[in-house]
């Protein structure tokens, strides 16, 4: 059947065309497959980001589309370095950033070096830490939001039956303080087996006749763990640090769907300054050439981090 369709298309294809295409080479034939690939994504992820560059040295609207446009230089930029408002919501971004790394890679670590330990029913529980990790962040954020509800919320009624006080007392969301913390968990709960699946495939990967050389000339279990786990997991740590870092820096649905930047400006991360810039201001220029901003923050630091990397990797 498939040979008779075959001779049939060969049939069917005119010699002229059929002679070009016997003549392409096997790399030209490759590319004639994969460059409809190459303009949709030329299509999708180059084009915004010179449109967006374009946009953010002018003065256009998004909701003034007839306006005239015109050319402000590095305007919006001097504005943006020069806003207090935007720094705060810098401020408030690395401090998302650096706390909920901090508490993924070290609960993600110690999960993933348990779970290597291979104990029984390790692959149930691995399978169980996973979940968070494949919920959508809309079903996370709301049920969150639930849980902290101070007056049928489980979590205040967890935290007041360890430490006395009254549910009503607990405000997570709305108070200044526990606010922050509160999308910190949350994003911790979700991404941590993320981190931890990461850091388990280092430690999968370090061979076993290390343990055992180390075991012959009597090194102690702590002593194994700092001079052989450590060090050789470290590239893996450091990957899954970056990736998270990342994803972190551009954090705004968690944000948006638990306090929406509130209690006042305390959980405004840069995403949510942006996204009221862009679209309820609709300042789309100042907007625009904010998110270039955020760009090229994150693309300097991973490059210097992933040369940090290397250099770890290489050792």
């Amino acid at each position: 059947m498939l040979n008779r369709t075959v001779e049939n298309v060969a049939r069917a294809t005119p010699e002229p065309l059929a002679r070009k295409v016997r003549g392409i080479s096997d790399k030209g034939l490759a590319w004639l497959f994969i460059s409809p690939t190459i303009l949709l994504l030329l299509a999708i992820n180059i084009f915004p980001l010179f449109w967006a560059i374009y946009l953010s040295f002018t003065n256009y609207r998004a909701n003034r589309p007839n306006e005239v446009v015109k050319n402000l230089g590095f305007a919006n930029y001097q504005r943006i370095l020069g806003d207090q408002d935007i720094w705060i919501a810098m401020q408030t971004t690395a401090h998302f950033v650096f706390w909920t790394i901090l508490l993924q890679t070290l609960i993600g670590f110690t999960l993933a070096w348990l779970i290597d330990r291979k104990f029984r029913g390790h692959a149930f529980w691995t399978t169980l830490i996973l979940v968070p990790m494949m919920l959508s962040p809309a079903v996370v954020g709301n049920f969150w939001r639930f849980l902290y509800e101070p007056q049928i919320g489980l979590f205040s009624y967890v935290i007041s039956f360890v430490s006395g006080i009254p549910p009503t007392s607990i405000q997570m969301l709305s108070n200044v303080s526990l606010a922050p913390w509160s999308i910190i968990i949350v994003d911790t709960w979700m991404w941590t087996p993320y981190v931890m699946l990461i850091c388990l495939a280092g430690l999968r990967s370090i061979p076993e006749y290390i343990y055992e050389a180390a075991e012959v000339d009597r090194a102690s279990n702590w002593r194994q763990f700092w001079s052989i786990t450590l060090p050789m997991a470290l590239p893996f740590i450091m990957l899954a640090v970056l990736f998270r870092g990342i994803e972190n820096f551009k954090m705004f649905d968690m944000v948006n769907l638990l306090t929406g930047g509130g209690p006042g400006s305390t959980t405004e991360v840069a995403s949510i300054t942006l996204k009221r810039q862009a679209f309820e201001s609709w300042r789309t220029g100042y907007s625009s050439a904010f998110a270039i901003i955020l760009f090229v923050a994150v693309f300097g630091l991973a490059n210097i981090y992933v040369k940090a990397l290397n250099k770890v990797k290489q050792r």
